[in-house]
């Protein structure tokens, strides 16, 4: 755990930061956006979490094995975006399902 690592009001448990997720329904399809980084699509809940689970992987492993290069002409990444795109990179890496992570 790193040392900004706040903890819990429980005392027992670290807030840890993840990007927001959102659901809506078109067309009779589930969309699950998980805010700023990418999404899934379904005809179930199930299945868009599937469809977000397999992009956000693709993510975190290349922006893992690029070394999280950003482009500079838009400014300096978000941490807590960068902090979360590389643990769920590590958890991918271990070859262990990050869905703890993103879904709580």
């Amino acid at each position: 755990m790193s040392p900004e690592t706040e903890w819990g009001s429980n005392g027992l448990v670290p807030d840890v930061w993840s990007p927001p997720l959102s659901l809506r329904e078109s067309a009779g399809r589930c969309h699950l956006t998980l805010a700023g980084l990418t999404y899934g699509v379904g005809f179930s809940l199930q299945e868009a979490a599937d469809d977000l689970i397999a992009r956000l992987v693709g993510i975190a492993l290349g922006a893992r094995s690029s070394g999280y290069q950003h482009a500079t002409e838009v400014g300096p990444p978000d941490r807590d975006l960068v902090e979360f795109i590389s643990e769920v990179g590590d958890i991918a890496a271990r070859g262990d399902d990050i869905r703890p992570r993103v879904f709580g």
